[in-house]
């Protein structure tokens, strides 16, 4: 599926029951070596940061971290659909080597990119991107 085709299929802000689909596409293009157009990758992200789950903090951290490219691309605040505090808490309680990178990372951008944090500002914003 390319960006039109996921917005009219799932909308920029999708229900929850669409959650685990999302998850298998990002997981298909986060492993899809050959892409080279992070678009979908991209929007796949800001899909989950929309559902606002805080599990998939961890698989967005993947997306972020599939290559240098991507690693510039997909904001930080996705990792975030949660809300801060609460990513920050549930990396804290995890035993994982990833979940310990992505919470350093995150406080290492919390005086730059998370002042005044506003899920519903970034939300519009990329509402205005995608026009919907």
């Amino acid at each position: 599926m390319n960006e039109e085709e996921l917005l009219e299929f799932y909308g920029l802000e999708p229900d929850d029951i669409h959650r685990e689909p999302i998850r298998e596409l990002l997981k298909q293009e986060i492993e899809n070596r050959k892409s080279e157009d992070n678009e979908v990758l991209r929007l796949l992200c800001i899909m989950l940061f929309c559902i606002g789950n805080v599990e998939d903090t961890t698989l967005i951290w993947q997306a972020k971290r599939k290559n240098q490219d991507t690693g510039s691309y997909i904001d930080v605040q996705l990792l975030c659909g949660a809300g801060y505090e609460q990513t920050l808490i549930y990396l804290e309680n995890m035993d994982r080597e990833q979940a310990h990178e992505e919470l350093l990372y995150l406080r290492q951008c919390e005086p730059y990119d998370f002042v005044d944090f506003s899920k519903a500002e970034w939300v519009s914003d990329y509402k205005q991107y995608y026009s919907v």
